[in-house]
């Protein structure tokens, strides 16, 4: 018994009272004087203050708020009649689908001496069904029919029409005929009455699932407690598994049993899920169950009655929606900040210094650098135009001194080398193009003025003196051993 009823009942029990008090209150034949001043005295006693005034309302909802009032819930949610109703329509639903299954295999064994193709072309149990009344015996309605194509899709309908034409099936009797339309006719009539308990669970899930009626809608919050077994049995259950509650297997025009869409029920195919993107609604799917988890946990504890926890996790959902649909922010181009690395320091020394000398821009280039104002210089190569040598080679540069050679930026040559150049450099006798040859003018004899001719060595001074310069003023020359005075006047 609802509120209502109950205050209904109350009023009417405190009616009876009424009257069993003031039996002649209405005028009576033997003491009707007396009733009437008890009557008029009830009603005067009633002070004139006691009359409200609603002028200055401005909904009736605030002051008569019996219509709208809804029964408050104590202990658990099984120990409602309500929601033992409800759970008991649910489990009505699950034994109405085994009975379809069951009228499917039926049909399908019957059908299946007419036309054997159709149970691998058809492959869901109602469509089956509704297929088979159609048809009967008479394969050739599956083209241009109207109420077939409210059945099945045009390229399951051209399948079935193609593979009917070729079909080895045998005719069937009345009697086998009949059967089936019979049991066709239940196999509708159940599914009818699934749907009409549906409808009335889904008038009931605001009062025994706000919070979860909100999120999904009553009809799918319905189907999931349904499948689930009941409010309690849905709150125990992880996210993971509430999100594959419903899920069915779709084949691709008959020829494929691969699933269309694995890991989806009843919660993808929901309205919050199918408003979204195809390539976000998994991903929604994923969020909505972990809510509803959330929302159901609340519902079995009788918490939050007006559905406030459903309207807030129900925002949440869709700021996280409208979040995921946000356009990327415009990458805008930055130019490259100044660069605030110091000067590295460099390596100094000896070493260093010589490197830097060696490596220096020569005189040679520096002249091959400059350029003559207003004269058309000569190019230097034939292949490589406008390569000129500069003022290399020219004379009046305007310089008043000549270049100083810079010593640090010859080649360097090892004391080996030098010793060796040295000693090929040294001839005898008189000079010659051929490397340590003398020359053929170059004779023994010579003229003197005491002797008049005589046999010298023309090689033997030029050989002291070179010797004597090797020895003195050579760039290889060492240091000599001097001896000491005290040993020289020893």
């Amino acid at each position: 018994m609802s509120l209502a009823d109950e205050l209904l009942a109350d009023l009417e029990e405190a009616g009876e009272e009424e009257d069993g008090l003031y039996p002649g209150g209405g005028g009576g034949e033997s003491d009707g004087e007396p009733g009437e001043n008890q009557a008029d005295g009830g009603l005067e006693d009633i002070p004139e203050e006691m009359e409200m005034d609603y002028s200055g309302t401005e909904s009736v909802t605030s002051i008569a708020k019996l219509r709208h009032s809804k029964p408050v819930m104590s202990g658990p949610v099984e120990a409602d009649p309500e929601y033992r109703l409800i759970v008991a329509a649910n489990n009505l639903t699950v034994e109405i689908d085994n009975e379809l299954n069951i009228i499917h295999k039926f049909v399908r064994d019957k059908y299946s001496k007419r036309f054997p193709e159709l149970e691998s072309l058809v492959p869901n149990a109602l469509d089956y069904i509704r297929t088979v009344k159609e048809l009967g015996n008479n394969l050739e309605k599956c083209k241009n029919n109207e109420t077939l194509q409210q059945i099945l899709t045009n390229a399951t309908i051209m399948v079935v029409s193609v593979t009917a034409s070729t079909t080895q099936g045998t005719m069937l009797g009345d009697d086998e005929l009949q059967r089936l339309e019979e049991a066709c006719d239940m196999a509708l009539e159940l599914n009818q009455s699934k749907h009409r308990i549906y409808e009335y669970v889904e008038s009931k899930m605001s009062f025994i699932a706000p919070n979860l009626s909100i999120i999904v809608g009553a009809s799918t919050a319905a189907k999931i407690m349904g499948v689930a077994g009941g409010l309690t049995n849905l709150s125990k259950m992880p996210a993971c598994n509430l999100m594959l509650l419903g899920a069915q297997r779709r084949t691709l025009s008959g020829f494929s049993s691969t699933s269309l869409l694995p890991h989806t029920g009843y919660i993808y195919h929901c309205d919050v899920v199918q408003s979204l993107p195809s390539d976000l609604r998994r991903k929604a799917a994923r969020l909505v169950a972990a809510k509803c988890t959330l929302a159901s946990r609340v519902d079995s504890f009788h918490e939050s009655v007006d559905g406030k926890v459903g309207y807030d996790l129900k925002e949440e959902i869709e700021r996280k929606f409208d979040k995921w649909q946000e356009p990327p922010p415009v990458k805008q181009v930055k130019p490259l900040p100044a660069p605030l690395d110091g000067q590295r320091k460099k390596r100094g020394g000896r070493r260093y210094r010589k490197m830097k000398e060696r490596l220096g821009l020569t005189e040679i280039r520096k002249h091959a650098n400059r350029m003559t104002f207003a004269e058309i210089e000569d190019d230097a190569y034939q292949e490589d135009l406008g390569f000129s040598l500069g003022q290399l080679g020219k004379s009046g540069s305007g310089r008043v001194r000549q270049a100083q050679v810079n010593d640090s930026t010859k080649a360097r040559i090892s004391k080996s080398l030098q010793r060796t150049l040295q000693k090929q450099s040294m001839t005898y006798g008189g000079k010659s193009t051929v490397r340590d040859r003398s020359s053929g003018t170059s004779s023994s004899v010579a003229f003197t003025p005491l002797q008049g001719l005589e046999i010298v060595n023309p090689q033997a001074a030029e050989k002291k003196v070179a010797e004597a310069n090797q020895k003195y003023f050579s760039n290889m020359a060492e240091f000599l051993k001097v001896k000491h005075e005290k040993e020289d006047k020893v």
